[in-house]
């Protein structure tokens, strides 16, 4: 039981991280489009394993949390089931996010 907790408390710590990251990737977007550029449909494509098609990064970031909080009341199989997925969500968000400053900074 220890070890879940461990778990909540990493993916907690994460999802502030992201979730600061995303505002930030947000506004970056929002001041592109103000310059008629950044156009496209959505951030990530349909088979990335995200339910949620948006402009912006806080939308998936909001999907995450939905999907972390359900873990909470699932038993210790199910979170475990429920893990990987949510993982590779993270990770995807957070390796996008960090590829788009990147590509900011390179612009700049």
């Amino acid at each position: 039981m220890q070890e879940m907790h461990n778990v909540h408390q990493q993916l907690q710590e994460t999802m502030q991280t992201l979730y600061r990251k995303a505002v930030d990737a947000d506004k970056a977007l929002d001041e592109l489009q103000r310059d008629q550029k950044g156009k496209f449909s959505a951030v990530f494509a349909a088979d990335s394993g995200f339910s949620t098609s948006a402009k912006r990064f806080v939308p998936y970031v909001e999907e995450i949390a939905l999907d972390w909080q359900a873990m909470k009341d699932m038993d210790e199989e199910q979170t475990k089931a429920a893990l990987a997925p949510l993982v590779k969500k993270i990770e995807l968000a957070l390796l996008t996010i960090t590829q788009f400053q990147q590509s900011l900074a390179t612009k700049s």
